[in-house]
C-alpha cells in the first residue's frame, strides 16, 4: 500500500506565530486540514491514533456506512500522509503517521502572545 512521505511544506515550516507561510507551504498543509476537516475522517484518525495499528474490519462496524464509503474516507487520510497501511491477507491494517502529527504540531504551537495585537 502507499508508504507517503511527510509534505515537505510541514517539515520546512516554523510555528504559523512566527511567520506567515508561504503560498507554496500553506498548499502543501492544506490537504491535511482538509483530510481532517470531515467528521468521519476525524473520527477514523482517531480510532486509528488511539492504538499502535488497527484493521479496517475493526472501524467499519462503528459507522453507519457502507464499507466503499469508509474505504474511500481511509484512503483520503492515505493519500494525504497522515496514515500508513498494510495488507494482511484480506484485510488492511492501518497506523497514524506521528512525525506527521508532530511536525503539525509544531507548525500549530502557540509560545507567546503576539505584542500589541501583531506578530511577535
Amino acid at each position: 500500500m502507499s508508504k507517503q512521505a511527510a509534505p515537505d511544506a510541514v517539515a520546512c515550516c516554523s510555528p504559523i506565530t512566527a511567520r506567515p507561510l508561504a503560498p507554496d507551504q500553506a498548499a502543501a498543509v492544506a490537504p491535511l486540514f482538509k483530510a481532517l476537516g470531515d467528521p468521519i475522517r476525524l473520527r477514523l484518525m482517531s480510532m486509528i491514533a488511539s492504538v499502535p495499528e488497527i484493521c479496517v474490519c475493526d472501524l467499519t462496524p462503528a459507522f453507519d456506512l457502507s464499507g466503499p464509503t469508509i474505504s474511500h474516507h481511509l484512503k483520503v487520510l492515505r493519500e494525504a500522509g497522515l496514515v500508513d497501511s498494510d495488507r494482511r491477507g484480506t484485510w488492511v491494517w492501518y497506523r497514524v503517521r506521528p512525525e506527521v502529527f508532530r511536525q503539525l504540531g509544531a507548525l500549530l504551537e502557540v509560545t507567546a502572545a503576539p505584542r500589541d495585537g501583531h506578530p511577535a
